[in-house]
């Protein structure tokens, strides 16, 4: 697991409802080079398909792709688990599936962050169906979690370990909000609790 820098780069001051930054820009820089440095070198004969899990991984990959020194191919996906609460619902739904075939293709699943494992353990074992060379999972963020996890999802690529409090920015969202915050903050807890 990677560990950044603890100075990172100076930003602005937070948005008003964001109690803690857990991850800078210049921090979050640093993780997704690491991972697409891993992802290069893992992946250096082939030509792995990237599939974005929307929305909230649609910065992650971005950036990520863009640190991947091999060609690529990337497609997306779109799925709900969590509507506009703080916890998965532990019903998952693919909203959008994918346009290109993956049979016999080395697929990379990007993903924003990884909670419970329900909504992965779906979505890989709806592609595994499909017949791909191999599948493995890139994300962002995973939380560390006290209890098990319902499923047992252990991705190839994780770039931070967070404990188990309710994040948003770089993508990360409440309620569809706090996606375009460039860094990672705690939301405060009255911002969700009002809204129950």
């Amino acid at each position: 697991m990677y560990k950044p820098d603890t100075k990172g780069t100076k930003m602005q001051p937070p948005h008003p409802d964001i109690a803690e930054v857990v991850l800078t820009p210049g921090q979050i820089e640093e993780i997704v080079q690491a991972l697409g440095a891993r992802i290069t070198q893992d992946y250096e004969d082939t030509q792995p398909l990237l599939v974005c899990i929307l929305k909230g991984a649609s910065p992650f990959m971005s950036d990520l792709m863009r640190s991947i020194a091999l060609d690529i191919d990337i497609d997306f996906m779109s799925v709900s688990s969590y509507g506009n609460a703080t916890t998965t619902s532990g019903t998952v739904k693919i909203l959008k599936d994918l346009d290109t075939p993956i049979k016999d293709r080395d697929v990379i699943i990007v993903e924003d962050i990884v909670d419970s494992g329900l909504t992965l353990a779906r979505l890989t074992a709806e592609l595994a169906k499909r017949e791909p060379r191999s599948i493995e999972i890139a994300t962002f963020l995973l939380k560390d979690v006290q209890a098990p996890r319902k499923v047992d999802i252990k991705p190839r690529y994780a770039g931070f370990t967070i404990d188990n409090r309710f994040v948003v920015g770089f993508g990360l969202d409440y309620a569809e909000k706090y996606r375009n915050l460039p860094y990672v903050g705690v939301l405060k807890r009255e911002v969700y609790e009002n809204n129950k």
